[in-house]
């Protein structure tokens, strides 16, 4: 029985190492990704530049904290789950702001929608100096 046990427990943490590189590499890949269209977009002076930065920023790093919350499930000492802690720590944190950031950057632009569910019909010209 106990032979099973480690079996499965064998092939538990091979799928989440596997999982974690996966999160991992569409974080990265998400990153270059984001970082392509808003040098793109920065070159080609649009406003939206800074907001499809942010965007790509915030989905990349949730698939970053969703690796480093998958790998909590095969630590095996404390200091490495405190490790991984102060990173998932810092991940929310930098995602809490950049998640501010988008909302500002759409409010700034005109893009949230109303109270009431509608889409706001002032639309904020931002010049290009």
């Amino acid at each position: 029985m106990e032979q099973a046990l480690q079996i499965v427990q064998h092939y538990f943490e091979l799928v989440i190492e596997w999982a974690v590189i996966l999160c991992d590499v569409i974080g990265v890949v998400m990153i270059v990704l984001t970082a392509i269209r808003g040098v793109i977009a920065w070159i080609r002076k649009k406003p939206e530049a800074r907001l499809i930065a942010a965007e790509g920023i915030a989905i990349a790093l949730t698939f970053k904290m969703g690796g480093e919350v998958l790998r909590t499930a095969i630590v095996r000492e404390w200091q490495e789950l405190l490790i991984l802690g102060a990173i998932v720590l810092l991940r929310a944190i930098m995602a809490f702001i950049i998640h501010f950031e988008i909302r500002s950057e759409r409010k700034l632009r005109g893009d949230l929608p109303e109270k009431d569910g509608t889409e706001s019909k002032k639309k904020i010209v931002i010049s290009r100096q």
